[in-house]
């Protein structure tokens, strides 16, 4: 039974105050929209960064959350205009992506995109503003648009990165953050 195009009910790890533990919640996830995909998240790690912005170290506090941002996963379904994934693709989600459109993402010197960069503040989709997690009717906000301590995920297009299907998922999740870690860092 396909489940493109309906709300997935499934658990997610939600902080729903800073520092206080991670409650595994059952949470609504919306489909994809326009550029957008839903992935299932087959396995995820936890990086110190998940831990810092939990702990409110970082910018403006934003809870509940979602967070998690290491992770390899297959594509549920895709939004419209998404063309170069499909549902079955094994991929990586990644905090900063690419939208090919703007002048870094177009330049050889810079791969930090006008549109997808990192963004610890950001708690919605770019798209439309809107959250595509939910309980009870109330909103869940996205971390760095990738949200991984969840069986389900949204994630724009530009921020998922398709990988060979005999890589294993479980050893290569964690290079989701620490390949782009090191990159920007060039």
């Amino acid at each position: 039974m396909s489940t493109a195009g309906q709300v997935i009910r499934c658990k997610a790890a939600v902080a729903w105050e800073a520092g206080k533990p991670l409650v595994i919640e059952e949470v609504d996830v919306a489909p994809p929209q326009k550029h957008e995909v839903r992935l299932k998240i087959l396995f995820t790690s936890l990086c110190h960064t998940d831990v810092y912005f939990w702990e409110a170290k970082g910018q403006t506090p934003l809870f509940p959350r979602i967070f998690g941002h290491e992770a390899g996963g297959i594509v549920e379904s895709v939004g419209e205009g998404v063309t170069d994934l499909q549902p079955g693709d094994h991929v990586l989600p990644v905090f900063t992506g690419e939208c090919q459109q703007c002048r870094h993402c177009k330049s050889s010197e810079s791969n930090m995109c006008e549109l997808l960069r990192i963004n610890t503040d950001r708690g919605v989709m770019i798209s439309d503003g809107q959250t595509r997690f939910s309980k009870d009717g109330k909103p869940i906000y996205h971390f760095v648009g990738t949200s991984t301590f969840s069986e389900y995920t949204v994630a724009h297009s530009g921020c998922v990165t398709k990988i060979d299907p005999q890589a294993p998922l479980d050893k290569v999740c964690v290079l989701s953050c620490g390949i782009s870690t090191g990159f920007i860092e060039l």
